[in-house]
């Protein structure tokens, strides 16, 4: 599979799993520019890298906005939303188990 292969959703986003190994998964996120801002509360640690596009996320009540090769942290039980992102914006996660 070659990460950069992939159609941007006309609406939402598309998640697809690249491994999942022990207490890791590794997912491939694409946003279109129209997100649902849904709140998330894990029961895993995330570790993110923008490979590609701009986000604006909303972690525990404050604004982070993320640009391509910006990576960030979400602990376990941190509440988060992902507020707007540019068509095309491409995500790697890490959910640590």
């Amino acid at each position: 599979m070659n990460i950069f292969e992939y159609t941007t959703p006309n609406s939402g986003e598309n998640f697809t799993t690249l491994l999942e190994h022990k207490n890791v998964k590794i997912t491939r996120i694409v946003s279109s520019d129209d997100v649902e801002p849904i709140e998330y509360i894990q029961e895993e640690d995330e570790w993110l890298l923008l490979l590609e596009g701009e986000a604006t996320l909303l972690i525990a009540d404050e604004e982070k906005k993320l640009t391509k090769g910006e990576t960030f942290f979400i602990p376990a039980k941190t509440p988060h939303t992902v507020l707007n992102t540019s068509s095309g914006t491409v995500w790697l996660t890490v959910y640590i188990f």
